[in-house]
Parts: C-alpha cells; sequence; structure tokens
C-alpha cells in the first residue's frame, strides 16, 4: 500500500505535528523546530520570554516554518491518503497551520470575528477531500474555539510572566500545563470540558505573583465559539473573583464566599451574594492567603471541591458552583497540617494540579544578567508610556546604592516599590537596612531600646512569612500588635 506522504516529507511533518502540540515554553519546542528546519533553523536564546521587545519576531523559525509547509501540505493533499497514519499526521499539520495562518486575525480580532468564514473554507479546503474516506475527530467550530484559546493563552503568559532565567522559563510552562494538561491532544479531545473541576493551588513566597499566575490561568480558559452569531459564548460581567482571606475576618469571609440570608447574623440586613454564585461558570474564584482559612471554613470549602455544591450563611436550600477554583499560599502546608491548622484531605482536594512561583532572587541567582529586563518590566507596570526615559534613571539609582548581589527579600513587590520610591524621592530604604552594621553596632553596644528589638524581630519574621497571623503565632503576640511593631518601623 503507498503512502501519501514521501519519506522527504515525514521527517518535516513529524516534527511539525509534535510542535503543534508541543509546550510553547518548553526547551522541547527548539529541538522540535530544529528537526524541522535543518541547516535553515536560525539559532537563537532557547528562552522564549518577553524580554525581546516584538515577539513576533522573536521566532522566526516559526514564519519559515510557516511557508514550508503550506506547500508540502497541499502536495500531500493532491495524493489519495489511504494509510490511517498518514491521514492523522495531515491532520495535526493543518492544525498547525491553521493556527499560524490566523493567528495574527485571533490576536487583533477585537471581538471581531468575520474572519472565521474564511478560516471554515480553509478548513473544508483542507478536509473535505474528493473520495477521502478519513475525516477529521474535531469540528471547525471547536478548533477555531481551541486556536483562540492557545493565542489568548500564549500572550497571557509570555506578557505578564517575565524573565529570561530558566526558574520563570519552568513557571511559564507550569502555567502552560495548567490550562492544557500535559497532552494537548487529549485536551481537545476531551479535557476541555472538564478543566474547571480540577482546583489549581500556587503556593511560592510572598510578593512572587501568585496572583498574575491565576489572572493568566483563568483569563485562558476554553469558551464555545457560537458560529450562527460569530461570538464566543463567555461571561458578560466580571470573571475572575479575587478573595484576599488575609484581609478578612473568618464571618466576612464566609459571607463573601458562600453569602449570607438577611438575619443570619447581627448586621445582615440584606441577602447577600456570595462570589461563589457571582463566578459563572467559565469564571473562576481566587482565594489568596488560603492558609489563613479557619478550620470551619475549610470544612464548607472541602464540600464544594467534593459536590460543587454549598449553602449561604443561614439558608438550608444548596447552590452549584460550576466556576474554577484556584487557590494561593505563602505557607508550608506540610508543616501547616502538621500543626493542625490547615485540613490534609482539603490539601488532597487542591493539590492535582500545583504551580510553585520562583523567588526573584532564584531568577537573579539563575541569570543576574535578567535584572534589566524585570526593571523595564516593572518602570512600565509604573509609569506606562514614559517608562524608556525613566528606566535609566532607576537602574543608575540601583546600581549606585544598593549592594551587588541584593537580594529582594520582598521579591517583585519589593521591586515594584522601589521603583515607585526612587521615581517620588529618588531613594529607597528597603526593609534590609535593618540588619545593617550600624544596626549591629548599637545592639552590641546596649544601645538599643527593647522596643527596636522586637520591632525589627518582628519586620524579619514578617519577610520571612509574609503573613500577620503567622507572625503573631511565632511571636506570642496579638496580630494587631505585630501591625503596630512593623507601622512603627
Amino acid at each position: 500500500m503507498s503512502s501519501a506522504i514521501r519519506s522527504a516529507e515525514r521527517q518535516f511533518l513529524q516534527a511539525v505535528a509534535g510542535l503543534a502540540y508541543a509546550n510553547p515554553f518548553s526547551l522541547e519546542r527548539v529541538a522540535l523546530e530544529q528537526a524541522a528546519l535543518g541547516d535553515h533553523f536560525v539559532p537563537g536564546d532557547p528562552i522564549w520570554s518577553a524580554s525581546v521587545a516584538d515577539p513576533e519576531q522573536a521566532r522566526p523559525n516559526i514564519w519559515r516554518i510557516q511557508e514550508k509547509l503550506g506547500p508540502v501540505l497541499e502536495a500531500v493533499r493532491a495524493r489519495p491518503i489511504v494509510q490511517p497514519a498518514d491521514w492523522a499526521l495531515y491532520e495535526e499539520c493543518v492544525h498547525s497551520w491553521l493556527y499560524q495562518r490566523y493567528y495574527e486575525n485571533f490576536i487583533h480580532a477585537r471581538g471581531n470575528w468575520n474572519f472565521y468564514t474564511r478560516f471554515a473554507a480553509d478548513w473544508a479546503h483542507c478536509f473535505q477531500l474528493p473520495g477521502q474516506q478519513f475525516t477529521t475527530a474535531l469540528t471547525v467550530e471547536h478548533f477555531f474555539a481551541c486556536c483562540w484559546q492557545l493565542a489568548r493563552a500564549f500572550h497571557r503568559i509570555f506578557d505578564h510572566i517575565i524573565g529570561s532565567s530558566m526558574p520563570a522559563a519552568r513557571l511559564r510552562a507550569s502555567i502552560w500545563e495548567s490550562i492544557f494538561t500535559c497532552d494537548l491532544r487529549r485536551y481537545r479531545r476531551t479535557l476541555w470540558r472538564r478543566m474547571g473541576d480540577f482546583p489549581t493551588l500556587i503556593t511560592g513566597p510572598s510578593g512572587t505573583g501568585k496572583e498574575l499566575v491565576a489572572r493568566a490561568i483563568a483569563g485562558a480558559r476554553y469558551l464555545p465559539f457560537l458560529p450562527s452569531r460569530r461570538v464566543f459564548d463567555q461571561p458578560k460581567g466580571e470573571s475572575f473573583f479575587a478573595v484576599n482571606l488575609a484581609a478578612l475576618s473568618p464571618s466576612l469571609i464566609e459571607s463573601e464566599l458562600f453569602g449570607h440570608k438577611r438575619g443570619s447574623f447581627t448586621g445582615a440586613i440584606a441577602d447577600r451574594i456570595g462570589w461563589l454564585q457571582s463566578c459563572p461558570s467559565q469564571g473562576a474564584v481566587f482565594l489568596d492567603e488560603l492558609g489563613e482559612m479557619e478550620m470551619p471554613i475549610q470544612v464548607k470549602l472541602l464540600r464544594v471541591l467534593e459536590t460543587r455544591e454549598y449553602a449561604a450563611v443561614g439558608d438550608t436550600a444548596t447552590q452549584r458552583f460550576d466556576g474554577k477554583l484556584i487557590a494561593a499560599t505563602n505557607r508550608d502546608l506540610a508543616a501547616e497540617i502538621a500543626a493542625g491548622r490547615f485540613r490534609e484531605d482539603l490539601y488532597y482536594r487542591l493539590c492535582a494540579d500545583l504551580i510553585s512561583t520562583p523567588s526573584l532572587a532564584s531568577q537573579l541567582g539563575d541569570k543576574p544578567a535578567c535584572f534589566p529586563e524585570l526593571l523595564l518590566y516593572m518602570t512600565r507596570r509604573t509609569v506606562g508610556e514614559d517608562a524608556e526615559e525613566a528606566y535609566p534613571f532607576v537602574l543608575d539609582w540601583i546600581t549606585k546604592h544598593l549592594p551587588p548581589g541584593y537580594r529582594w527579600p520582598g521579591n517583585y513587590r519589593e521591586l515594584e516599590q522601589c521603583v515607585r520610591n526612587v521615581l517620588i524621592r529618588q531613594t529607597y530604604r528597603p526593609l534590609t537596612s535593618f540588619t545593617t552594621d550600624a544596626f549591629h553596632d548599637r545592639y552590641q553596644r546596649g544601645e538599643l531600646t527593647a522596643d527596636e528589638v522586637l520591632n525589627h524581630y518582628a519586620n524579619l519574621v514578617y519577610r520571612q512569612t509574609g503573613s500577620y497571623v503567622e507572625t503573631a503565632q511565632r511571636l506570642g503576640l496579638d496580630r494587631r500588635t505585630v501591625k503596630a511593631r512593623l507601622a512603627a518601623t
């Protein structure tokens, strides 16, 4: 039985099919590009990051592959495809060709999806072959929805999870897997319907961008396309609900999450809809500082994860939560479980999808040269279009006034505040200034007051925990006292 794919074409198409389903932020992608292009491969930095100003030109290999792919697919299409393996390879390469062909349309659509007509025509041209016994397993509208999801996910990760170090690259790859799993083929077949059932747990030091990760995941969820109306079936209003548990009392946490009925407690003068009820099925609720949640609320959250059902405070009627739950913590949950402060069964309901955010120090330790790009990103976030002029000023101040190898204990949040301080006052005073030689000299001479020593120690513990509650527990103080100690420094 003759093959529709010539031996000279097969290696190229197999590499293209691999690329179509590979994690774009993994190093595997580079090897596949090289396998597809051979001597025409253009070497470059293997880590794909926003340190390159123009992402469309950052990977010339993609467009070289696309230019070569079209004619090869047309040649294969002109021959009878009689072997299932040839059809499967052809099908996956068509998926790659269509996605890249309409990539710019997806990125710049701004709600105008009229190009779907051309997309569907190209789909029909590729798959509706005269006398062909095989058919594609996907519908055109489903694949169109997958393409927009891929484009959204890529740019939400690429544009907001920055850094050209390996820790940052691993984080981007991990977020991609959280959205699409490790097998994009299986995701497109079935799992796109089920990803809301899998909660995501993000761990990492305070100030390392856990909410950015949560927003990237929530903003890249699958949305069905409705071809008859040329629109995506997406929520009309807010679809991301962030709850900072450390900022709320236990009673407020319960009310904010689950809602309450009028009269269910003192001050409940009207019914309140909680965020679980407000969240649409394609949306997400983000629970930040999960380790601050007290046991009774952990029990109610466990029920949501187990049954997708909950009841508002003061109500017996059950409601259903169909959105995605994303949680984050800077605490060591294993230690919290051992100490009896966090439920083990809740952890095992949350840990199916784990993401760990790296510290700024780990990024700089892996690649010190990535600091300028991180600083430029923070400067752009702070001053917008004036960043190109402000950036050299901030970089010069930091170079002259902070010690080489400064570890940024407050992570990206501290870097952002440093940029703001320098732009406003042309100075920045790190918390680590409390551990300078001057402090230790005064300590050795017995010149410090008890308040100064305690304030310093409270700052030290808070920098490690990022939590008022945990700091208070370690110091044996009330949480309000800890806040006052920190405010006094």
